[in-house]
């Protein structure tokens, strides 16, 4: 509450002045501002009881929407008390500015085309992560992230020595492989099968929903974002630099390896068996040991390896590639032919390997997932809506995943992946089939939405358990609740996703913006070895439109996080800071939901 009294004595006045300022509500609002037509909503700080005024001013001053907040009270998640503000009636493009009980905030902005710059530079994270080429000033945004080749000419040898648990491999007798390209996977360098499959997935469902659209109605409208485009659409080409690494990944045919079959204990020695790989994928090529921060790709002298092969990998590649061939059969054939000829070799590959789980080795990230069934029927899906196939029709219908519950998707649950893509592709399943898979996205989207009303912030997302890349699981529900738009026709789903992005960009109790270079209050020490200005003078910050990963307070293993742990509310788990890789990492998988609902939002503006 602000104190209107006259005191006198100059220190007793002083008090009371402080006080009073420090009573006054903080407010909360997406830092990057709202389109005119969508719902609009603000949080206020404060611990009144009772509702508390609002009002909102324009550029000049007259007051254009006013009303009470609508108190929700103590929010577990954040340990605030907040009110809740619906500011959905300013719809004239302009500046605004939110007063609440007399405390001014920020400006904020309305206009339609709010969200193109930041999913073109959502994109661009994809660019600028890539590996093999030299990153241009032209396509970087400058010359400060403009940075030689990084692993150019990447043959790779398979890993021979001993892992974390003791298991000694035994290589592959002098086979290489040339895996050249593709994207990194997050502040480390390596490359990923499996975290590369979702998030090329992301990208190339983004494409496939948005290919009907006119181009005027799309976030690139045509522009040349990505190099050799050309006539292409610049989403196509950017999946397509990491749909050719991971078809570099798959193993030749008459290829044997040694391979531990079936799960075992972790962290034990493994048991290795003589295995027929034909087909299937290795699960990563990365660093030999760990490289410190900072250190650019260009001067990793770390040696390069390729990590044995896996059935997760392998499914990975199979529903990436099967998606690859139904999405360019009409633009290039031939390309679409190879896609689809290496995603039939890894399924039947993961289907006479089917257990075949990675090991533990240092130096890059371990991607292990113990349970396979989502791969499965995430491949077969694919595999499926490309082709028709009766055979993979038949994994499909009798997957259970097939008629279960829809749940955020995430690199170790891609059920969801499935389930989506079989909802958005005609010809495969009949009608009423396809029927129960819009619903079961849409039932999902539902609880989402419930879910709002148990959150104080007003997202999707009522949990006080925030796991490691917190932010990317609630873009991803973003992502299911715009499916359930586009199938239901009600713009309560596209208020949930908005809701989701106001969080995302600063509608949070930490008052900051988890995107690089859009916001006031915006992330800017990521984990990363190249963006590490904070490290090193001579490197840059990160580009626009880089994701934190956001709160964690599941997984706080870094050294930074463990100082806060237990001492924080789950969506104050969390510090800008280089060195907090369990809180403040970036990674493929985040970016791409970042890109796919800004594209979202901005295509149904």
């Amino acid at each position: 509450m602000i104190l209107r009294l006259r005191i006198a004595g100059t220190g007793l006045a002083a008090l009371l002045v402080a006080a009073a300022v420090a009573a006054q509500p903080d407010i909360r609002i997406n830092q990057l501002g709202f389109q005119p037509e969508s719902s609009k909503h603000a949080i206020a700080v404060d611990t009144s009881t009772a509702t508390l005024p609002w009002s909102v001013t324009d550029s000049a001053g007259a007051v254009v929407a006013r009303g009470q907040t609508t108190r929700f009270g103590e929010d577990a998640a954040s340990g605030d008390h907040v009110h809740a503000i619906d500011l959905s009636e300013v719809t004239r493009s302009g500046e605004y500015r939110l007063a609440v009980n007399g405390a001014i905030g920020r400006s904020f902005v309305v206009a339609p085309d709010i969200y193109t710059p930041l999913a073109r530079a959502a994109l661009n994270y994809f660019y600028q992560t890539r590996a093999g080429i030299p990153i241009e000033a032209r396509f970087a945004g400058g010359a400060l992230w403009a940075r030689p080749a990084g692993h150019p000419h990447e043959v790779a040898p398979c890993f021979a020595g001993t892992d974390e648990s003791g298991t000694l491999w035994p290589g592959c007798g002098g086979y290489t492989r040339d895996v050249t390209g593709g994207w990194y996977d997050a502040g480390d360098q390596g490359k990923y099968v499996v975290n590369g499959g979702i998030a090329l997935w992301t990208l190339q469902n983004l494409y496939e929903l948005q290919r009907s659209t006119p181009q005027t109605r799309r976030f690139s409208d045509g522009a040349e974002l990505v190099p050799r485009q050309g006539r292409l659409d610049p989403l196509l080409v950017e999946a397509r630099w990491e749909m050719d690494f991971l078809l570099a990944m798959q193993v030749p045919d008459n290829m044997h390896m040694q391979l531990p079959v079936g799960r075992q204990p972790p962290r034990t020695k493994l048991t290795l068996s003589d295995v027929d790989a034909s087909g299937m994928a290795h699960h990563k090529v990365a660093d030999r040991q760990w490289t410190p921060l900072p250190t650019p790709p260009h001067k990793d002298s770390q040696p390069r390896l390729l990590y044995p092969p896996t059935t997760a990998a392998t499914l990975n590649l199979a529903a990436t590639a099967a998606q690859c061939a139904r999405l360019w059969r009409p633009i290039d054939p031939a390309y679409a032919d190879l896609c689809l000829k290496a995603a039939t070799r890894a399924f039947a590959a993961a289907q006479r390997n089917p257990d075949i789980f990675t090991g533990d080795f240092t130096g890059s990230g371990g991607y292990g997932d113990g349970n396979l069934a989502d791969e499965f029927y995430w491949a077969a899906a694919e595999l499926f809506a490309t082709t028709h196939d009766p055979k993979y029709g038949d994994v499909v219908r009798q997957a259970g995943l097939f008629t279960a519950a829809v749940r955020e998707p995430n690199w170790g649950s891609v059920a969801a992946l499935g389930t989506i893509t079989l909802a958005i592709s005609d010809g495969a399943l009949t009608l009423a089939e396809q029927g129960r898979q819009r619903a079961l996205i849409t039932t999902a989207a539902d609880g989402f939405l419930a879910e709002e009303a148990q959150s104080g912030y007003r997202i999707p997302y009522a949990t006080t358990a925030y796991p490691w890349g917190s932010n990317a699981s609630i873009l991803n529900r973003a992502m299911l609740l715009a499916l359930a738009e586009r199938f239901a026709s009600q713009t309560r789903y596209r208020g949930g996703a908005v809701d989701a992005m106001d969080y995302v960009l600063g509608r949070n109790p930490l008052d900051v913006s988890y995107v690089s270079g859009f916001g006031a209050r915006a992330m800017h020490n990521p984990h990363h070895r190249f963006w590490a200005h904070a490290l090193d003078s001579r490197l840059p910050p990160p580009p626009p439109g880089v994701l934190s990963g956001g709160p964690n307070n599941t997984a706080m293993a870094d050294d930074i996080a463990r100082t806060m742990k237990g001492k924080c509310a789950a969506q104050r788990c969390w510090r800008d800071e280089v060195y907090a890789y369990a809180l403040n990492e970036v990674a493929i998988n985040w970016n791409a939901p970042l890109l796919w609902v800004a594209a979202y939002l901005d295509e149904t503006r």
